[in-house]
């Protein structure tokens, strides 16, 4: 463990000023997940606005730390979660940022546990903001590492001892208040700040692709780590039915994840093996989003489901599992886009037709004002009292 916090990238002029609140936040790595993105856009939202930023990274890697502004400081603890602990207190301890904000398992224990030594040790007065992504009861049972099954037990625990608790929709709000026995007015649901003019702007980009050229059979997209949350498997079987109807590909882009060995050999077994793709982690997946004809999201759970809210931010028809619990909200229960049984690839395929067909529901532009980085800004501000 290294005795002095150090940053790796970006610090912040001497010339910046000084006297306004200090935002830090607090989470595993920037690897390109939907939580990381979300505490990505906030931290260069809180830039803007003047407020001095630190992102704090136990392990400084990922494909979105190239994307981190100048004006915000990144602090790499270089160590491993257990490690944390100690520089995360000795950052409390020389920095004392107005606020904290940590995102997922166990960076938000370890914050709360920092911010309790660093206000009994040194008398620290920094909020504790925790953020939950998940379900945590449906990502604990469908866990295959022991070690998350506890996620629920920890965050009864020790939440409670958070200034403030998001939730990022009104189904992981539910659940948590289930799994902590907390009262509802201590859990407050913000959405994710999805819609940037930066999102916008990259939607509009050219693709070099083949397959988005003119006169190509239409691309149904996939967006995800290929996990069994994500549930590719059914995806790719409802392509297999629509390939049966008409011509179509399918691009699943998405970075890590151990289960694309089991996803390419259903691949070869369903025989679609030419019209199907994995190019992985791309730096603009917007562009792909804004070119497809469709966008499928057959997850078994999701908290919220940023890609849902991006897809209609760029004008693509979606296709969701009615899963719990944030595509259903994104989609207003449907009115916005397709909802489908979870695991019902016949459903998918169907619903996916219909798209393809011309049976698009129109979106009113107003619904996506709540998804938008600003509008969600401006709510982590006044949960802060900020």
């Amino acid at each position: 463990m290294s005795s002095t916090i150090d940053p790796i990238a970006h610090p912040v002029s001497d010339s910046k000023v000084r006297q306004c609140s200090r935002i830090a936040f607090f989470l595993y790595s920037f690897d390109g997940g939907g939580a990381e993105r979300v505490i990505l856009h906030l931290a260069m939202n809180f830039a803007q606005k003047g407020f001095t930023v630190d992102v704090i990274l136990i392990k400084a890697k990922g494909a979105y730390l190239s994307q981190v502004p100048s004006t915000v400081r990144v602090l790499d603890l270089g160590t491993s979660t257990a490690a944390s602990l100690a520089p995360l207190i000795r950052y409390l301890r020389q920095e004392q940022p107005t606020a904290l904000i940590s995102t997922m398992h166990y960076a938000n224990e370890v914050a709360l546990w920092a911010r309790w030594w660093a206000k009994q040790l040194f008398g620290v007065n920094t909020q504790v903001l925790v953020t939950e992504q998940n379900t945590l009861s449906r990502y604990a049972q469908r866990s295959s590492r022991q070690v998350e099954k506890w996620t629920p037990l920890w965050a009864k625990l020790f939440y409670p001892w958070a200034d403030r608790i998001i939730a990022a929709s009104q189904g992981v709000a539910q659940d948590l208040q289930q799994v902590t026995q907390l009262s509802g007015d201590r859990i407050q649901v913000i959405y994710n700040p999805i819609i940037t003019p930066d999102l916008l702007g990259k939607a509009k980009q050219p693709l070099d692709h083949p397959w988005f050229l003119s006169g190509q059979p239409p691309v149904i997209l996939g967006i995800g780590r290929l996990v069994s949350q994500k549930d590719f498997s059914t995806l790719i079987r409802a392509f297999a039915r629509v390939r049966q109807v008409r011509p179509a590909r399918l691009m699943i882009l998405g970075g890590n994840g151990g289960n694309r060995p089991t996803l390419e050999a259903l691949i070869q077994q369903l025989h679609v093996e030419p019209d199907v793709e994995f190019p992985g982690f791309v730096d603009n997946p917007y562009a792909y989003l804004a070119q497809s004809a469709v966008f499928a999201l057959t997850s078994q759970w999701e908290g919220f489901g940023n890609v849902v809210a991006e897809a209609l931010a760029v004008g693509t028809p979606v296709v969701a599992t009615h899963c719990e619990s944030g595509p259903a909200e994104i989609l207003k229960n449907g009115q916005y886009g397709t909802l489908v049984p979870v695991g019902d690839d016949q459903a998918v395929a169907a619903a996916i037709l219909d798209l393809l067909s011309g049976k698009v529901k129109s979106v009113d532009p107003n619904w996506l004002t709540q998804f938008e980085v600003e509008a969600i800004a401006q709510q982590y501000l006044a949960a802060l009292g900020l």
